[in-house]
């Protein structure tokens, strides 16, 4: 596929990547819930595992936002104009959801009274406990992580439509398949 019409080497790893670890980190998000808060130390690993993954997918969020800035996107290829609009909605909540959720999870943690740590290394402490801000702070990161379900669901079913169905190279552009001859 001509680089003209496919997504730079750099945008599909990050593509990839947050992807692969999104669908890790959701699954890791909704299991540590079942996991016993007697003896607190299971429960207080997996807590810290999932907020280090998150922080560094927003780090991977930056480095992707930054790389989007400075690299335009491919055109999307001929498609109806209301399909084109969906598709540029869907990657604004993507985004949207991708640095609200750990944003949030990140101040839910400040505003709980423990420390944050980032693999085993404890961050600095610059908030207090604070209930009401962990509870609102853990009330948006729920809300981010059903927007983000929803948004990644529409995002693998359009592009699913575009291979099976449409057959019209999009997946291409991010670096499976090829475009149609």
């Amino acid at each position: 596929m001509p680089q003209s019409t496919r997504y730079t080497r750099t945008a599909i790893a990050l593509h990839w990547l947050i992807a692969i670890a999104v669908v890790l980190q959701f699954t890791w998000g909704w299991w540590m819930q079942t996991i016993a808060k007697a003896p607190p130390g299971p429960r207080a690993d997996a807590f810290n595992l999932h907020k280090s993954i998150g922080l560094t997918l927003l780090a991977l969020m930056l480095i992707r936002l930054l790389w989007r800035w400075s690299n335009a996107p491919p055109p999307l290829p001929a498609m109806p104009a209301w399909q084109g609009r969906l598709a540029h909605l869907n990657h604004a909540l993507l985004y949207f959801a991708l640095f609200t959720m750990p944003l949030a999870g990140y101040l839910g943690s400040v505003f709980s009274g423990y420390p944050v740590r980032y693999f085993g290394v404890a961050l600095p402490a610059w908030g207090s406990q604070n209930p009401a801000l962990k509870d609102l702070c853990s009330g948006i990161h729920l809300g981010a992580s059903w927007m983000l379900a929803g948004a990644v669901a529409v995002h693998v079913a359009a592009a699913l439509k575009h291979a099976l169905i449409d057959r019209d190279g999009l997946m291409a552009r991010m670096g499976i398949g090829s475009a149609p001859k």
